[in-house]
């Protein structure tokens, strides 16, 4: 892989895993549950890019696969969150 790409995703990951603990201080210092909830949401998925981005650092096919349907599940928890919130309401 080229070395400049290799670099490029290091940042990357490093720039996720600054958000996911930024997130993980938001989640623990919010005042309600509606916040904690959406923060949570940011932490998953900034997790899942960091999975994506070692799974492709790796060349493995499997991790890359796993992340995608946990990314399918998480749209899905996403949805069901709106849904809570909002009361039903559309």
């Amino acid at each position: 892989m080229d070395p400049v790409l290799t670099a490029a995703m290091w940042v990357a990951i490093a720039l996720l895993g600054t958000a996911l603990l930024i997130g993980l201080y938001r989640v623990a210092t919010a005042t309600d549950l509606g916040t904690r909830a959406i923060v949570g949401d940011l932490v998953f998925f900034a997790a899942l890019g960091v999975l994506v981005l070692l799974g492709t650092l790796r060349e493995s096919a499997a991790v890359v696969d796993a992340a995608m349907l946990a990314s399918l599940l998480g749209i899905l928890a996403t949805i069901a969150l709106a849904r809570i919130i909002t009361r039903g309401r559309r």
